[in-house]
């Protein structure tokens, strides 16, 4: 084990829902499925209001190489179509999906089906699985690395499916190597999670290709690049890939989709999300893609009277709700509720010179200059000092003393120079 640069241990706060078994929600009476689930341009819609639609049906698509197909997660009729997304009135006596093992003959057509399944990265960066697995010429996948370590506070969808659907999850290893070409597999698990390693270390028993490793609990010790850093000791360059060392990283939740979807001829219609915090009846929740977050939340019995904000994904690289009745899509990891003192703001103060965002900095930068050219508009200079290579870990924020937004000035200046682009 080699230990990254940089990283933080916040409080995890997993006690919550680590112990909770998954559980289905009941389909909504309306879904809403965004066009834009993915890391890459959005699919275009492929029906019409007032068509009927049934579940696992693909709905909308792109001829874009760095895509997924949206896939209808319910049977129903189409209500709505409109520039960001589809809405189907639920029809909940058929939607119950039945599919069968797909067959394919080649690494080619076995991304094709992970791709025609509407499966991207499930740990949140959503980036669509087959072009993952997809080598440039003259590049080779030599060793998967799969994801357990779920850093983020609060998120236990990864520790539950890795002791919940252990199998599933080996099986859907063996299809992404098979996919890639890789000849063996690492599965990192934190060392918080005991349970989960001594599980799958039992299952991997029978394949001589697959090992469990424990790594040290560390924030944000998911990364790809933090965790290659971690399991193998190399480093991935400035600019570079994981695919330039001959690696390629994929979540544990996306390896159990993959299986899903080639085993049992079942697309990405829903996803185990974690619910948490200021709600009633914390929980880990298999829910249909495009269900809204309020009747989520609702199903967990509702939020806490002095719950104020919610956030999508974990608190530190999650997106605040502005609606609830926005749904919930492939890239939903959590629904996370707090209250006005665990959210409270504070003033932005003058930095002080103190480096800690910069001891703090898994990627080796200088967030503290990043937020000081964006606030000054000097785009060209935080680009200079390697602004796209942040992965918005949120480590500086965290732990500067002055309470300045480093990473939302980085967002922010990172919006500015891609809508400059595309100018």
């Amino acid at each position: 084990m080699k230990k990254f640069p940089g990283g933080i241990h916040p409080k995890y706060n997993k006690e919550l829902t680590a112990e909770k078994p998954i559980i289905d929600m009941p389909l909504a009476k309306k879904v809403r499925l965004l066009l834009s689930q993915h890391l890459g341009p959005p699919c275009n819609p492929l029906v019409a209001p007032g068509d009927k639609v049934t579940i696992g049906q693909k709905i909308a698509d792109t001829d874009a190489f760095v895509a997924a197909p949206i896939i209808a997660s319910v049977s129903g009729e189409v209500t709505a179509v409109d520039a960001l997304g589809i809405d189907i009135a639920c029809d909940s006596s058929n939607s119950e999906f039945k599919g069968q093992k797909q067959d394919y003959s080649s690494p080619e057509q076995l991304r094709q089906l992970i791709r025609d399944a509407g499966i991207v990265g499930m740990g949140g960066a959503t980036f669509p699985t087959q072009v993952k697995l997809t080598p440039p010429e003259g590049k080779s996948i030599n060793t998967l690395i799969v994801n357990g370590a779920e850093c983020e506070p609060f998120l236990t969808t990864d520790h539950r499916l890795m002791l919940e659907q252990g199998e599933d999850l080996i099986q859907g290893v063996l299809l992404l190597m098979e996919a890639c070409g890789a000849k063996d597999a690492i599965i990192g698990i934190e060392a918080n999670k005991p349970d989960a390693i001594a599980h799958l270390t039992d299952i991997v028993q029978a394949h001589s290709t697959i090992s469990v490793a424990s790594v040290p609990v560390r924030y944000p010790q998911g990364g790809e690049r933090q965790l290659i850093k971690t399991l193998t000791g190399k480093e991935v360059p400035v600019g570079g890939l994981p695919l330039d060392l001959g690696f390629v990283v994929s979540n544990v939740a996306t390896a159990v989709a993959v299986h899903q979807a080639v085993n049992l001829g079942r697309p990405l219609i829903d996803r185990v999300v974690t619910v948490s915090g200021a709600v009633a009846q914390p929980n880990n929740v298999r829910v249909r893609l495009g269900t809204p977050i309020a009747e989520l939340i609702d199903f967990c019995g509702g939020l806490d009277p002095d719950a104020i904000k919610v956030i999508n994904g974990g608190p530190m690289m999650g997106k605040t709700v502005a609606d609830l009745d926005s749904p919930i899509t492939k890239g939903t990891s959590g629904i996370l509720a707090f209250t006005e003192r665990e959210v409270r703001e504070y003033e932005e103060r003058t930095c002080i010179s103190c480096a800690s965002c910069v001891d703090s900095c898994p990627q080796k930068l200088l967030p503290n200059y990043l937020a000081r050219y964006s606030k000054k508009g000097k785009l060209d200079l935080a680009e200079q000092y390697h602004l796209f290579n942040c992965i918005e870990c949120g480590c500086c924020s965290y732990v500067c003393p002055s309470r300045i937004p480093i990473v939302k000035y980085i967002q922010t200046a990172k919006n500015r120079i891609q809508r400059r682009r595309r100018k």
